[in-house]
């Protein structure tokens, strides 16, 4: 299969490598009637599947790869407008649009202005994923690259914001929430996630201060919308790594979007310590149909069935780490093997009503099962010594010394089974200067656990609790869990103008969960003020945030459930600033958001790679503040960039812990949360290559500070090791064989194709070992050493991406 897969990028690359001539660039700004601008305008290229939007201060950019072209402007509550270009190639047009209200659905533009307008979100700009280089290939790794949001995995979608951890980030497909799977435990088994990011036609991410509309989470809300197409399309990719084919279709009354994909990354996993046939096999299939009874009434149906397989026969391992004077050698054989299955298949129906132009009704209902199994039983033989790091070549990777010798068992057989229902009910409708929105939700989440799993490890009788002849067995799980919650949810928010200039939105969240049996009410505050210059904004949140106990923060590192615990809570504030402004030739945008943070009650938790373990029956206090700040714009003509970077500090204080230490009781106080991240930094860079448009590179940098960490079974106030901060650079070269200024295009590829864009990866072009967990062993006399786990190496990834003309 690779071997095919090389040989069709082969053939592909050597059809027509052409001189090019820039494309037409078209920029401007879009209005209403008022000269206000408008944020979140849908802007397309008819026919060419190139589109975008404006952002907040209603400035675009949009491409086209043709002369003749029409480009549609539409907005909910406006009447869409249609523009027809004659332009040279090359030429960069500057065209300011206004748009008109429409009489029939006057009151629904007040709706979506103050939707837009009053949101503490990013509109994350969807054009550039596929030009972003991540090994993952999973649309929330690309998130890992915004202001707020900690990095050190590359495998995994996962993702902590703001002192947060994976478990308090809220994510919608199409009003309904998605949650992830319970038993993964590491990146290499994580397969695709719920999001098809070539079915996304709008996609809004909150790094905190997030409205009332948004569920009981503590720490983001990632907004994703499929949506009605502006044409027919379709589009297949392809890499070594991923295959995914995608449709959309528009009928008289409705329209289908439809994905599938399927990824294979064994040619990434081979290439770290542990050696062995790696198998992960992961596929997908999602659709979306809508269908419109009449104008006022549609009902559309959300499909989603995702399975995927890892495998692993592990057979050695050999991880060399130390320090510059001291170079430590841990060699490992394996017996046995590894098996993990998951399955996840859901659907939505939601009935969209509006019975009068100033009253938008949704009732939604879904339903998703998950199943998830986990059977690994696996002995490592392992040899632990000291080597000669000396220069001397008869001398090198000589052994000096023989820290341990011994095997560590691991076994597992795990198996989850999940069933989420949810019904919900949401409403906006316009009262003169007030947008007013309300919804009313329930859910019900039915779990069934079954866990067994041990491990132990012998050194010759020195790491054992005792040196007798049993074998005493470690960190052992073996329950047996049945689990039914229920939640009751509403919210209430208004939005309104205070002038022209200020803006306020007040609201309040109220939930019930059946397990801890609380009535929490969470009460949202934001004010926006704009200047008449309309190129700033400045923001000010704040609210109480509340999340209920679920099945995973209950469940303590045993498998046992405290049915006791109770919701926790913290009370957020920020202040955000966006400006605008000519630079380098060209239009930039900095934001920047300053934030704090106070938890009267947490649950702390300790994390092993991507598994959060609970200490379910312990409860903290913390807090968290920092600031985020990026800037963005055409560095390079018509190639967008950003530069980002988080300042962020975050701590607890668990409870009435203790140790004692020679008779002396100690109260170890404020802790670093395991993700304690001090600084964040990343950036995405596109230039041209021979000064072309049609050749390009892409450049994707992070650096994330180092984070505490401990030995699973340790206290917490033990945590005092570090993994090292997170180094990685990525790069990506493209060649659009199809574009607009080429001299002469493939006669084939020209008739059948829009677009065939072929791009050249690498991965980890440095070639940095980033840590992601730690095996701990001891010598033979009782130290423990931290054995690293590496992530993934250098890796050369081809990927080709082919859009067909319309109707195909």
């Amino acid at each position: 299969m690779l071997k095919l897969r090389l040989l069709f990028f082969l053939l592909i690359a050597g059809w027509g490598i052409a001189h090019a001539q820039p494309v037409v660039r078209i920029s401007g700004i879009v209005y209403n009637e008022e000269k206000l601008p408008l944020p979140n305008v849908t802007i397309i290229v008819m026919g060419q599947a190139q589109s975008t939007s404006t952002d907040e201060f209603g400035v675009y950019t949009i491409y086209s790869k043709q002369k003749n072209f029409n480009i549609k402007y539409s907005l909910l509550g406006y009447q869409p407008q249609i523009q027809k270009f004659t332009e040279r190639s090359g030429a960069r047009i500057t065209k300011m649009i206004h748009l008109v209200a429409n009489i029939n659905e006057l009151d629904q533009v007040n709706i979506t202005n103050k939707q837009n307008q009053l949101s503490n979100a990013s509109t994350i700009n969807i054009a550039d994923l596929s030009a972003i280089p991540l090994v993952s290939g999973n649309f929330e790794t690309m998130l890992k690259t915004l202001p707020g949001v900690s990095t050190n995995n590359e495998l995994s979608a996962q993702y902590s914001v703001r002192g947060g951890n994976f478990d308090e980030n809220l994510i919608y497909i199409n009003d309904v929430e998605i949650n992830r799977p319970v038993l993964i435990r590491n990146g290499q088994q994580e397969g695709l996630s719920a999001i098809n990011a070539d079915l996304i036609s709008k996609a809004k991410f909150s790094a905190g201060g997030f409205e009332a509309k948004y569920g009981d989470k503590l720490s983001s809300v990632l907004d994703i919308k499929y949506d009605r197409p502006d044409s027919n399309q379709t589009i297949f990719s392809t890499s070594l790594l991923n295959t995914s084919l995608s449709t959309k279709r528009l009928f008289k009354k409705g329209f289908l979007l439809a994905g599938l994909r399927y990824k294979n990354n064994s040619s990434i996993l081979i290439k770290q310590d542990e050696a062995g046939s790696y198998s992960p096999n992961f596929a997908d299939a999602q659709f979306l149909y809508q269908h419109d009874f009449s104008e006022k009434f549609n009902i559309s149906l959300l499909g989603n069935f995702n399975l995927g397989q890892f495998k692993l026969i592990p057979t050695n391992r050999e991880t060399k780490f130390g320090t510059l004077n001291t170079t430590l050698r841990l060699n490992v054989d394996y017996n046995g093997q590894e098996i993990d299955d998951y399955q996840t298949i859901g659907s939505a129906v939601t009935a969209t009503f509006l019975p009068k132009p100033n009253l938008v009704i949704k009732f939604i209902n879904s339903y998703f099962n998950t199943i998830e199994r986990e059977r690994f039983d696996i002995d490592g033989s392992y040899i632990f010594q000291e080597v000669d790091n000396s220069f001397s070549p008869e001398e090198f990777g000589v052994v000096n010394k023989n820290k341990g010798i011994g095997s560590y068992y691991n076994y597992g057989r795990n198996n989850l089974n999940t069933k989420i229902f949810t019904s919900e009910i949401k409403v906006d409708q316009n009262f003169n200067n007030h947008v007013f929105s309300w919804g009313l939700k329930y859910d019900q989440y039915t779990y069934d656990d079954r866990l067994n799993e041990y491990n132990y490890t012998d050194s010759a009788g020195y790491i054992l609790p005792n040196n007798s002849k049993n074998i005493v067995l470690q960190n052992v799980i073996n329950a047996e869990n049945t689990l039914n919650i229920r939640n009751y949810g509403a919210y209430i928010q208004d939005s309104y103008s205070l002038s022209g200039n200020v803006e306020l939105q007040l609201g309040a969240r109220s939930s019930y969960n059946s397990l801890s049996r609380q009535l929490l009410i969470s009460p949202r505050l934001l004010i926006a003020y704009r200047p008449n210059s309309n190129n700033k904004i400045l923001r000010f949140t704040a609210g109480v945030y509340k999340q209920p106990p679920s099945y995973r923060t209950i469940r303590d590192i045993s498998g046992i459930l405290n049915i006791n615990q109770k919701a926790q809570s913290s009370y957020n504030a920020s202040l955000g600033y966006d400006y605008a402004f000519d630079a380098f030739g060209t239009r930039l945008k900095f934001t920047s958001e300053a934030y704090f943070k106070y938890s009267d009650r947490l649950i702390p938790y300790k994390i092993d790679n991507l598994r959060i373990k609970y200490l379910a029956n312990e409860v903290s206090k913390g807090f968290a503040y920092g600031a985020d700040f990026s800037v963005g714009g055409e560095f390079v003509k018509d190639l967008v960039s950003y530069f980002r970077m988080s300042l962020m500090h975050a701590n607890e204080d668990i409870i009435n812990d203790s140790y004692t230490q020679n008779g002396e009781t100690f109260y170890p106080g404020y802790l670093k949360r395991p993700t304690d991240q001090r600084v964040n930094f990343s950036v995405f860079f596109q230039d041209k290559l021979l000064n072309s448009p049609t050749y390009k590179v892409h450049l994707n940098a992070l650096y994330g500070a180092r984070l505490p960490i401990g030995p699973a079974q340790s206290p917490r106030y033990s945590d005092k090791f570090y993994i090292p901060s997170y180094k990685r650079v990525d790069i990506g070269f493209s060649k659009d064989f199809l574009d607009d200024g080429a001299l002469h295009k493939p006669k084939f590829l020209d008739k059948n194709f829009s677009s065939v864009i072929l791009f050249f990866e690498i991965f980890n072009l440095l070639n940095i070992d980033n840590t992601v967990s730690y095996l701990w062993l001891k010598d033979v006399n009782n130290v423990q050493y931290a054995i690293p786990n590496y992530l993934t190496g250098r890796q050369f990834n081809l990927k080709l991406i082919v859009k067909f003309k319309n109707g195909k």
